[in-house]
């Protein structure tokens, strides 16, 4: 229970195990708003006390009071009364809709805690930047081939959509029409997906999650890509020209798949492909039947990455170019990043590696894992890991949510 004091501005933190919680009164003159697990309540929506136990007599006085902190298990567990809002019980006793309420606002609440410390591992680490010389070039012939361009693919990497996200793209792209590609849907899952499609639904914005491996959403790719464009050709015969086929362009940060889908959507190999980032250098039309012209790209990222959480992410999905980070720091911060999600966890760690997990430091964690297979090479061992989370050794795991 987190306890803001309006008069000195202070945040007091009460840890008091929820069965063992017998009575608890907050006085409304001297606190600005209290959080309760992952519920936030602020000052404005609470009237006379905050949370009380109703079978306890009102306090005289109006201070932060916690008694009974230590009662005895063996007394029935008091209900918590939130003012304005449903009846709490510490055994569980609402009903099921407060406690899915309850279980989604304590999980976006981890993320947020996660989204934090990442931030705050990243400050002590060198900074993240890759930009190679074909960029620079391609950018400046992309921006070009964009105007000529009826709908625009762009791909993003459905474990982190946020950190693939060019942050100039909606510049570039002004009014014409997208479909946004979450691929390599399959390391993550339904519920990530879901998510995700929810959430560029609601901002109206086309999405399909696709596999890039086994061409898994490359045919309703290319049927929402003509039937977007379909309009072209209506304007052509108005203006008396012939019908023309729909120029498609793919762009998207390297190594998310652009250059996979198309060969998916050939179903064959035109476009050079690797798993790794930079293998693509040049822009290149390929056709795709009588219908569809598309446009291939390297993989465009910023000059400089203002976000080192996003680069981090970037760097652990394989999305930008090994010289750019150090890969023992790296893979201790995904270790970190594991141990926090249920997901994986400290177990799924374990019982991968067989080692005793320290969640608060993945450096040592890689250490650990040096000597106990590859006799002290910390490079391999940290190479090893992300291997391993790169190809979906840990199952599936989502290193971002929707925004809220």
């Amino acid at each position: 229970i987190i306890i803001i004091n309006k008069k000195n501005d202070r945040q007091e933190r009460v840890v008091v195990p929820s069965s063992q919680i017998t009575w608890l009164a907050i006085g409304r003159e001297s606190v600005m708003g209290v959080q309760l697990g992952c519920l936030w309540l602020p000052n404005s929506t609470i009237c006379g006390h905050l949370l009380r136990c109703p079978t306890k007599p009102k306090p005289s006085h109006f201070h932060t009071t916690a008694l009974s902190a230590t009662a005895s298990l063996s007394s029935p567990p008091p209900t918590i009364q939130i003012v304005g809002g449903r009846t709490l019980s510490w055994q569980g006793s609402e009903n099921a809709d407060s406690n899915a309420n309850f279980d989604d606002c304590q999980v976006e609440t981890n993320w947020v805690d996660l989204d934090s410390d990442l931030s705050y591992w990243t400050n002590s680490l060198r900074p993240v930047q890759w930009y190679p010389g074909h960029i620079a070039k391609t950018e400046k012939e992309l921006k070009e081939q964009l105007k000529l361009m009826d709908v625009v693919i762009e791909v993003r990497d459905a474990r982190i959509p946020m950190s693939t996200s060019h942050p100039q793209m909606d510049s570039w792209l002004g009014n014409r029409k997208r479909i946004l590609v979450l691929n390599r849907e399959d390391m993550i899952s339904t519920d990530d997906r879901n998510s995700w499609a929810a959430y560029f639904a609601r901002q109206g914005v086309k999405v399909v999650l696709s596999n890039g491996q086994l061409g898994t959403g490359a045919m309703k790719l290319g049927r929402l890509a003509k039937a977007l464009a379909a309009g072209v050709n209506v304007k052509r015969r108005t203006k008396g020209l012939l019908p023309r086929p729909v120029r498609a362009g793919i762009v998207g940060y390297p190594n998310v798949g652009k250059s996979s889908l198309i060969n998916r959507l050939l179903k064959r190999r035109l476009c050079p492909a690797a798993p790794r980032p930079g293998v693509t250098r040049e822009l290149r039309w390929v056709h795709f039947g009588k219908d569809l012209e598309l446009l291939d790209s390297p993989g465009i990222i910023p000059m400089r990455i203002s976000d080192q959480s996003a680069a981090i992410k970037l760097a652990i999905c394989d999305d930008i170019g090994e010289r750019s980070y150090d890969v023992s720091d790296v893979a201790a911060i995904l270790v970190q990043m594991l141990a926090r999600l249920p997901s994986v966890g400290t177990k799924g760690l374990q019982n991968r590696y067989k080692i005793d997990v320290d969640a608060q430091c993945g450096k040592i964690f890689v250490q650990k894992l040096a000597i106990h297979l590859f006799s002290g090479d910390i490079h391999q061992a940290a190479f090893r890991i992300l291997s391993d989370f790169r190809k979906g050794k840990f199952g599936w795991v989502a290193l971002e949510r929707p925004p809220r």
